[in-house]
């Protein structure tokens, strides 16, 4: 399958699972593909500056990156239609809602460095899209535990990717400017 095909596919799948359930980006109503395809987007990116990259593979993790966590679908069904190492990776980018909130993001840290480098990367093209202009109804103390967060994110994943590492660190930088109001 050449790779505007399974970018369809994914996208397609991922568009659909998410729309069912009406979500749009927060405080908004931009349909949520628009944040799967812009994560697609850094990966696309970053694979051309980078050697050794399995983009088709990575691009497919990346479109498909919330699906676990914020759909109905199941692993098995996600290992079904996509086979069993990008629902893998998929899963090692969901956050286990059965942990407490604050252990969330390091469990799934600690799964994302035993994955191959495409996955880590996904995560952080995931956390530099979403750092942005946040969703208006954010407090300061919501926003301020969000760069912390990425700034840990940053640390675990070190040595991932060049390019996503730079890329993050520049983001990190420019959001605080909405802490700092």
């Amino acid at each position: 399958m050449e790779i505007q095909d399974s970018y369809q596919k994914a996208i397609r799948y991922a568009g659909e699972k998410h729309a069912e359930l009406q979500q749009t980006l927060p405080d908004s109503i931009i349909p949520y593909a628009v944040h799967i395809s812009n994560v697609a987007m850094e990966i696309l990116v970053a694979a051309s500056y980078s050697n050794d990259f399995d983009t088709e593979f990575s691009i497919q993790v990346a479109l498909l990156h919330d699906i676990l966590e914020d759909t109905q679908t199941t692993f098995q069904e996600l290992a079904n239609e996509f086979g069993a190492d990008i629902a893998t990776g998929v899963f090692a980018l969901t956050k286990r809602k059965s942990l407490p909130k604050d252990q969330q993001m390091t469990d799934s840290l600690s799964r994302l460095k035993m994955c191959v480098p495409e996955v880590r990367a996904v995560k952080l093209a995931d956390r530099i899209t979403n750092l942005q202009k946040p969703p208006m109804s954010w407090t300061i103390e919501k926003k301020q535990k969000y760069l912390n967060e990425a700034s840990l994110i940053l640390k675990e994943l070190k040595g991932t990717n060049e390019y996503l590492e730079n890329r993050m660190e520049l983001k990190i930088k420019t959001y605080k400017e909405y802490i700092e109001l």
